[in-house]
């Protein structure tokens, strides 16, 4: 009995006859461009946010959240997001919370929705926000998860607290390393809850 040839042979013998060879012979060739558009996919996604740049691409990373559910990043879309990254260790970041505290209960029903993306243990996020009365979710990103997340989203210096604003229809607007205090708050986002609520 004859064995078969081994499909590189044939693909080759059919060639060199001017056959084309079948679709399960080619497949050699297919999985380096798909391989290709893949890299360039995953390049994209690693390529840092920045102002101007559609926020949810990507952004499908699950982080548990402080409420004992798990989250997306892209589960607030269709809202203004203010994502507040900080830790339990940050001074600043302390200074900052009630603050937003306060902007949440006052704007949450304009569509504000701030999100606290703790860089930090849960035991000390939990603390901070029992003790500050954190009235958002908070998500927690520790050790290698949320250096990545901090690139992802522009802060390759790794700086808290660190501030990404969101508009309705998913653009980044506003990138701030500091503090969100009240006149940062009119300027920037304040004038963008104004143009969510007249499109409804």
């Amino acid at each position: 009995m004859k064995r078969p040839l081994p499909p590189a042979l044939l693909a080759a013998v059919l060639l060199l006859a001017g056959i084309p060879a079948p679709a399960e012979y080619q497949s050699d060739r297919q999985p380096d461009r798909a391989q290709k558009a893949s890299d360039r996919k995953s390049d994209a996604s690693d390529t840092p946010l920045s102002v101007g740049d559609y926020a949810w691409v990507g952004a499908e990373t699950r982080l548990p959240g402080l409420d004992g559910s798990d989250y997306s990043l892209s589960h607030w879309k269709g809202k203004v997001v203010l994502f507040n990254f900080w830790a339990s260790w940050c001074s600043p970041c302390q200074y900052e919370i009630p603050k937003l505290v306060e902007l949440q209960e006052k704007y949450g029903v304009d569509g504000l929705q701030i999100v606290g993306i703790g860089m930090d243990k849960e035991i000390p996020l939990r603390n901070v926000s029992r003790t500050l009365g954190i009235n958002y979710p908070v998500l927690v990103a520790d050790n290698a998860a949320g250096q990545k997340l901090l690139d992802r989203w522009g802060n390759t210096a790794q700086i808290v607290p660190y501030n990404v604003v969101i508009e309705q229809d998913g653009r980044i607007s506003y990138i701030h390393a500091g503090v969100i205090d009240h006149e940062l708050f009119g300027d920037h986002i304040a004038p963008l809850l104004k143009k969510s609520n007249s499109t409804h």
